[in-house]
């Protein structure tokens, strides 16, 4: 098994926690020098917080766990596609590379809808790996909201 394989079921663990508490399950853990530093699982309605993605709880945690709010060198792992807020905090945080599951076609702020991580438009660009572990990562979110709708 890979490191970003190892790293990407750390992330599909939180994301089975969010999905336990009735969240969308997504999952993130940022991990620097090869150890995890920060995690985060999806959290808006539970902390009726809207910027309480996986993401930004694990970015939050990490930037406190290394006392620093610029994770250069740092690696994100999300079960999902980030969305352009997600995005957006991975260039003002400088994470240098991201890695994530499966694309978000609805909302995907890296590949599906926008190219804003790794966008030339923005003074850092995230080196972006995807599709690790993707067929896992997509049947946890398919499968949550197949639940939904036929509720």
């Amino acid at each position: 098994m890979s490191h970003d394989d190892t790293f990407m079921q750390a992330a599909l663990e939180l994301a089975r926690q969010a999905e336990a508490s009735g969240e969308v399950p997504v999952g993130a853990v940022v991990v620097v020098d090869g150890e995890v530093r920060g995690r985060g699982f999806n959290s808006p309605i539970r902390l009726t917080d809207p910027t309480a993605h996986a993401e930004i709880l694990a970015l939050r945690e990490a930037a406190a766990a290394v006392g620093n709010y610029r994770l250069e060198g740092a690696t994100l792992y999300a079960t999902l596609e980030p969305c352009v807020m997600c995005a957006g905090a991975l260039v003002a945080a400088r994470v240098r590379r991201l890695v994530f599951g499966a694309r978000d076609l609805r909302f995907g702020g890296v590949r599906s809808k926008f190219a804003l991580a790794d966008s030339e438009l923005l003074n850092h660009r995230v080196e972006i790996t995807e599709g690790v572990l993707a067929a896992e990562c997509l049947e946890l979110v398919k499968k949550f909201f197949e639940g939904r709708r036929n509720a």
